[in-house]
């Protein structure tokens, strides 16, 4: 993902932040909250041993090669419609050869969080978002129609 954002390589990437792998049964995830419990960490992510999370927008909004990227949440109707329109941004970027372009999509995993989906959705609200704060990290489609005016 980095060296391909690096280039700009003409593709879109639409990445699931949950904070976990849900797939395989709760472990620990890269995106994984300082203090959060995972299957393998009981008593949550202790940074001092497992390095803080990765914030992948942040990361690679200081490369010079990406296009755009943004990080979305889908945890409310309004949201579910922004998250749309950042992923129909990305995919016409593609389709248009401009380049790189990563949407990062905030959501939940009640399952394996332990929680109720409504209990998610809050969670969402109260932890991820302040730590993976929502927006645009890099839109040079943007950058250039203000530098054109």
């Amino acid at each position: 993902t980095v060296h391909a954002a690096a280039r700009n390589e003409n593709i879109t990437i639409i990445f699931i932040n949950n904070a976990i792998y849900g797939m395989t049964s709760g472990q620990m995830a890269p995106t994984s909250l300082p203090g959060q419990i995972t299957q393998t960490s009981p008593y949550g992510r202790e940074v001092n041993l497992c390095g803080y999370p990765v914030k992948i927008c942040e990361m690679l909004s200081e490369l010079e090669g990406p296009e755009y990227l943004e990080r979305v949440t889908v945890n409310s109707v309004k949201q579910i419609k922004n998250a749309k329109r950042a992923i129909k941004k990305a995919f016409q970027n593609q389709i248009d050869g401009k380049g790189f372009s990563l949407v990062e999509v905030i959501s939940s995993c009640p399952t394996n969080w332990g929680m109720t989906p409504q209990a998610a959705l809050k969670w969402i609200d109260e932890k991820m978002i302040p730590y993976y704060p929502l927006g645009v990290y890099k839109d040079r489609s943007a950058e250039k129609k203000e530098a054109e005016q």
